[in-house]
């Protein structure tokens, strides 16, 4: 498998399926779709929605079961950047290496074009649950949900602590609630709606609660000493607004360490896939090795 090309095919697909939704009107919203648009075809990593794909491909082939629910998903992701940018939160001014969607456009079309990705998310799940209300989209409607209000969690506790030092514990809340919450459920809707036992249900649990982690680590790794041209943002931000993150307390090298031994957890949870899994393996490696 060619894990590169691989990746670009899921890419393709959720990329293709957000045009979709896309709204294209010229009366009064014009501006408030077009600060949509511009946050959620930013070209991201589209990191969330694959996992879906990838961890339903692991027990079914269906190719549109999992749709609805990788560009909610990717909605919901795009919402928490577009506010997670804001002056009252981060206060950063680039993204993806253009100017943040509220120094595109103000931060009231800012704010209000994260809630209507938020919300078009649920549109998107709720039309779908009235056409197919089976079990499976049910309990994946509830993981969406549940992921959404932690990730809400996770960054309040992140405002709550910049200044201030955290405890181990408080750290690892915060970083699995505002980042490992999505991909968490990422790995669970793609394997709940591929109907999966339950026991690799759990299994992928812990192979997605360890890259979540892992990803956030790396974050507070390049925000530190990443390349600034790669990374599309400054570098050094974490540090002057006194964050609490996993380099602040622990120093590059032992934060190093931390992340590589996430990875080779999350790894070991994917041999028993065999070949099947060798795709969600190098994306775990992917996650460590990533510059951007």
């Amino acid at each position: 498998m060619d894990f590169k090309e691989e990746l670009n095919k899921y890419t393709n697909i959720i990329e293709n399926e957000l045009k979709k939704y896309i709204r294209k009107n010229d009366c009064l919203e014009k501006k408030l779709n077009d600060s949509v648009e511009y946050s959620l075809m930013a070209g991201g990593k589209r990191l969330r929605p694959t996992l879906i794909l990838a961890t339903y491909k692991l027990f079914n082939n269906d190719d549109t079961i999992y749709l609805p629910y990788a560009v909610a998903i990717e909605m919901i992701h795009n919402f928490s950047l577009i506010h997670d940018d804001l002056p009252g939160i981060d206060n950063d001014d680039f993204r993806h290496g253009k100017p943040t969607n509220h120094k595109q456009f103000n931060e009231a079309t800012a704010i209000l074009a994260g809630d209507s990705l938020l919300n078009n998310a649920y549109l998107i799940i709720s039309e779908n649950l009235k056409k197919n209300p089976t079990k499976e989209n049910i309990d994946s409607f509830y993981e969406l949900t549940y992921a959404v209000d932690r990730m809400l969690i996770g960054e309040y506790v992140d405002t709550e602590y910049e200044g201030k030092q955290a405890l181990i514990d408080e750290l690892e809340y915060m970083h699995k609630n505002k980042t490992g919450a999505l991909i968490r459920a990422a790995v669970r809707i793609g394997a709940i709606l591929a109907k999966a036992s339950q026991e690799d249900l759990e299994n992928l649990t812990q192979y997605s609660e360890k890259i979540g982690l892992a990803f956030q680590i790396r974050d507070d790794i390049l925000s530190e000493i990443g390349d600034e041209k790669i990374l599309g943002k400054p570098v050094g931000n974490d540090r002057k607004r006194k964050k609490c993150t996993y380099v602040s307390k622990y120093g590059i090298e032992k934060s190093e360490k931390e992340l590589e031994k996430n990875i080779n957890d999350a790894i070991n949870c994917i041999e028993k896939y065999g070949k099947k899994g060798e795709f969600l393996k190098e994306l775990a490696i992917y996650i460590e090795k990533r510059q951007k």
